[in-house]
């Protein structure tokens, strides 16, 4: 590990963004002032958290404490993903390769198509009437 004893980092996905504050301890994980099992009540979006920290064998050792903002709860998941991940990534920079390869340190760069003028939605038409 390194000689900080806090790790801060940003993740974004969709409309989310997640602030990271990660130190070392029991591996407590707030999330928004509320523990992270009562704020993601879906199993799915726990799981799309947990990863790194499962990956690189480290549950038990970090405190995480987030801060996220926008977007939906499975926008929020993955925002909060990349912030651990690259939270762990200053902590130690041997994880590098071990991310990367998972996908973890990429940001997911899908954004909601805008809606087009002429047209219900981003793809939808109005439907088309002969009389």
């Amino acid at each position: 590990m390194g000689e900080l004893t806090k790790y801060t980092a940003l993740g974004r996905r969709k409309e989310s963004t997640a602030r990271v504050r990660m130190e070392a301890g029991s591996g407590k994980i707030v999330v928004n002032g509320r523990p992270f099992e009562k704020y993601f009540l879906r199993e799915t979006d726990r799981i799309i958290v947990l990863q790194p920290l499962a990956l690189t064998e480290s549950t038990g050792k970090f405190n995480i404490a987030a801060n996220l903002a926008g977007g939906g709860l499975t926008g929020q998941a993955g925002a909060l993903r990349l912030g651990i991940s690259r939270a762990l990534l200053i902590a130690d920079e041997n994880f590098k390769e071990t991310f990367r390869k998972n996908g973890y340190l990429t940001r997911d760069p899908r954004m909601k198509e805008r809606k087009k003028y002429g047209q219900k939605g981003a793809r939808k038409r109005f439907q088309w009437t002969k009389r």
